[in-house]
């Protein structure tokens, strides 16, 4: 029985890691390496294909099973702070913030980072970039700050 070619492989390969962009979860692609690792069973001469289907199958569950959680690390990002749901930004009232952009009375500009990310910023009084205020109110996507004294 005549096997798939070993570009036929290659290609299947490159589908299954094309659709891993298409279907999320990091399993597609280990399907892929599975069928590269068949192309290169195929390059090196094997050309039955109930060799070849058994090395795609074995090789491609084996690497799901021994190295997605490891492998999957580099492909997701890291959060450096803790996540803040639109429930709990409410309570922000009295937290602490640095500021980012100087911070000036009736002006647009202002800019504090609270817990990694960068919130645009208000104040009644003149803040200069790296000083740490205190969060008074949200408003919208807007945090009225105050300096600690």
């Amino acid at each position: 029985m005549e096997g798939l070619s070993t570009v036929a492989w290659f290609l299947i390969g490159v589908g299954f890691m094309l659709l891993e962009f298409i279907i999320p979860g990091f399993i597609i692609f280990f399907f892929g390496a599975g069928a590269w690792i068949a192309a290169l069973i195929t390059a090196l001469g094997i050309s039955d294909l109930n060799v070849q289907l058994l090395v795609f199958l074995i090789s491609s569950i084996l690497l799901l099973v021994f190295l997605r959680r490891s492998v999957k690390r580099y492909f997701e990002g890291k959060v450096s702070k803790k996540d803040i749901s639109d429930d709990l930004i409410e309570s922000v009232k009295g937290e602490k913030a640095v500021v980012v952009n100087d911070i000036s009375p009736n002006k647009i500009g202002g800019k504090v980072e609270f817990h990694g990310t960068h919130w645009n910023a208000e104040a009644d009084e003149e803040i200069k970039k790296g000083e740490v205020v205190e969060i008074l109110e949200r408003k919208n996507l807007v945090l009225k700050v105050r300096k600690i004294s």
